[in-house]
């Protein structure tokens, strides 16, 4: 079901209210910046807005793999107009598990010392693509695919700790098998399921930032909600 540009507005709207101040984005993902820029600009000081490059959808080519610097230019000015601004705040990189990044990562490093970005990040990373990454510029982020129970990325998520490096995991609260331990403690706290992956997913690391989408502002209420949610370590260990 395609959600309505109304619904989008509000749940934006909400989820600052909330105090929500992290938002992923990405032109690929379709009417996604286009909805960010009418529900919230011009954007507050305080907000950061990442966005990601990589893959793109082109009218005749369909969904593709940016490997060119002219394409590479071309995707971050086309998240840069349909967010309505003349810098983007963050711009992940999303490559493969094969992929050698470095010329795409110095085309945007290049882009930053241009004016056009003012922090970047990698997507879908390994821990080597990480540091060839780091070899040509600062990275603030990392955002993996990452859950209670898709955790190939535990030493990674140590590693971005001792360098500073915020780990954002996407597909956390994504359904996964509800064990007895992990009814009980949900029972416990008097949440969902869904409120206890996220709320574990937090207490893994404090440099964590969960990106769990949503389209419904009860289920944003609920999300934030989690993170207000003290496990206890025994609780934690359980889980894992």
């Amino acid at each position: 079901m395609r959600l309505k540009p109304e619904t989008g507005v509000e749940v934006l709207r909400r989820a600052v209210e909330l105090g929500v101040d992290h938002f992923d984005t990405a032109a690929f993902y379709g009417p996604a910046n286009e909805l960010l820029r009418a529900a919230l600009a011009p954007y507050a000081p305080e907000l950061v807005i990442a966005t990601k490059v990589g893959p793109g959808v082109h009218p005749e080519r369909g969904f593709y793999q940016a490997m060119t610097a002219a394409e590479l230019r071309t995707q971050v000015e086309e998240n840069l107009r349909g967010l309505g601004v003349d810098v983007l705040d963050v711009v992940n990189l999303r490559v493969g598990n094969a992929d050698s990044l470095a010329e795409r990562f110095g085309v945007l490093a290049e882009l930053q010392k241009a004016g056009l970005i003012r922090q970047l990040g990698v997507s879908n990373v390994t821990t080597e693509q990480l540091e060839e990454a780091r070899a040509i510029a600062p990275v603030v982020c990392v955002q993996n695919w990452y859950s209670v129970d898709r955790r190939d990325d535990d030493s990674l998520i140590d590693l971005c700790a001792s360098y500073g490096i915020a780990y954002v995991p996407f597909a956390s609260i994504a359904d996964g098998v509800a064990t007895e331990a992990a009814q009980a403690v949900a029972a416990a706290h008097g949440i969902s399921a869904q409120q206890l992956r996220l709320a574990w997913t937090l207490h893994r690391s404090p440099n964590i930032l969960a990106i769990p989408g949503t389209s419904k502002v009860a289920h944003l209420e609920q999300n934030v909600a989690a993170g207000a949610v003290q496990l206890t370590p025994a609780e934690v260990k359980s889980l894992e």
